[in-house]
């Protein structure tokens, strides 16, 4: 499979909508001559122009947050988004973009640059703020002035967190869920660690591997590192035991490979998974992006930048959480204005949680956001 393919998963035809948003030079310094970001919206920006929400999708994920006519299939916050459900689109307009660096119709590396070549290696550093300010150009496109409520989980935490600090006069609401202030040197650590696994694939050729064959192992390895704190020691346990896959043998050594447990094939699968759908440099680019997230970054700090959001604050955290753990989301609320409650999704499973039972806090983030 070559990495054209792998450059994004298409949406039918008239699910994504894109606009070129400009000219960018990015926080760190390099430029862009022109950036598109790709978006998907659900229902009907009213007359004053003040009932729009934005979704910021994590890591891996797309503007695809839940089901269109365009594009029916089931997307990946769907219990949270639609009519009647608690982001009822019957009342609210919402807006979803892909992150620019990704691969979701967003420029990223393997978009073409004037001359017809991807960027791959030459694309800038890119940080979250970055995102968020190629996010206000968006909005200005849409005639949107100030968002109802900006809301993510995980990188898309980051994300709408960045939007209440750097826009507090767009932005009445925030919410924030299984995501602290600043990635921790833990988090750091585990970016680098799948960041490395897939430069040191043999295909990776520096990022210009365009035209040739992949860094699909390397991307492969680096999905079972980040799932593995996606999920718990718990769930793990539970679902797979120390049973072997099949009639895989775990002790059967046949040329120079042995049978496989089930958690190894499970790992295997999620990591086809993504590389039948990801392009190995926008991971790259993107957990770079989550690994700068710093909210006090030139503000004078965490607590002084916080200090200054005048959203209301919704903060969500998965008890279960290993990479994003519930106490970095109470030390983010202990400094957010009015100390705000932290809310606890109950899941066995981790981070993922934020994905699955999201619809846990319904009635609380709709309250407390005037949803």
């Amino acid at each position: 499979m070559t990495a054209q393919v792998l450059t994004a998963t298409p949406r039918p035809a008239g699910a994504l909508a894109i606009v070129d948003v400009g000219e960018h030079t990015f926080e760190t310094g390099g430029t862009l001559p022109q950036v598109q970001l790709a978006y998907e919206t659900w229902g009907t920006l009213n007359e004053a122009r003040d009932n729009a929400i934005l979704v910021a999708h994590a890591l891996t994920g797309d503007t695809h947050v839940a089901a269109t006519d365009a594009d029916p299939a089931p997307g990946w916050w769907e219990g949270l988004l639609g009519p009647g459900r608690p982001i009822d689109t019957t009342q609210w307009f919402v807006v979803a973009p892909a992150m620019v660096g990704g691969c979701y119709g967003s420029t990223g590396p393997a978009s073409p640059d004037l001359e017809g070549r991807p960027w791959g290696s030459r694309f800038p550093f890119t940080t979250i703020r970055d995102s968020v300010e190629l996010e206000a150009r968006l909005a200005d496109h849409l005639g949107i002035a100030q968002f109802r409520t900006v809301i993510g989980g995980s990188m898309g935490g980051a994300r709408a967190l960045e939007w209440a600090a750097t826009f507090p006069d767009r932005v009445r609401g925030v919410a924030v869920y299984a995501c602290g202030a600043a990635s921790t040197a833990e988090q750091i650590a585990f970016g680098q660690a799948q960041i490395k696994a897939i430069e040191n694939d043999p295909h990776f050729a520096g990022g210009d591997y365009y035209g040739g064959p992949a860094p699909e192992e390397g991307l492969g390895l680096a999905r079972r590192i980040a799932h593995i704190t996606y999920r718990t020691e718990y769930e793990l346990g539970v679902r797979f035991q120390r049973e072997p896959q099949g009639q895989e043998d775990p002790f059967a050594w046949a040329a120079r490979r042995r049978g496989r447990y089930q958690v190894e094939s499970y790992l295997d699968h999620q990591a086809r998974k993504l590389v039948g759908r990801f392009d190995p440099n926008a991971y790259i680019v993107l957990t770079e992006a989550l690994m700068s997230h710093d909210v006090g970054r030139g503000r004078g700090g965490v607590a002084a930048a916080l200090s200054q959001v005048t959203a209301t604050p919704f903060i969500a955290a998965v008890e279960s959480d290993r990479l994003y753990l519930p106490e970095q989301s109470r030390e983010l609320a202990q400094l957010l204005p009015g100390e705000p409650e932290v809310h606890m999704i109950a899941s066995p499973i981790g981070h993922d949680g934020f994905l699955t039972s999201p619809e846990q806090l319904a009635a609380e983030m709709r309250e407390t956001l005037g949803l």
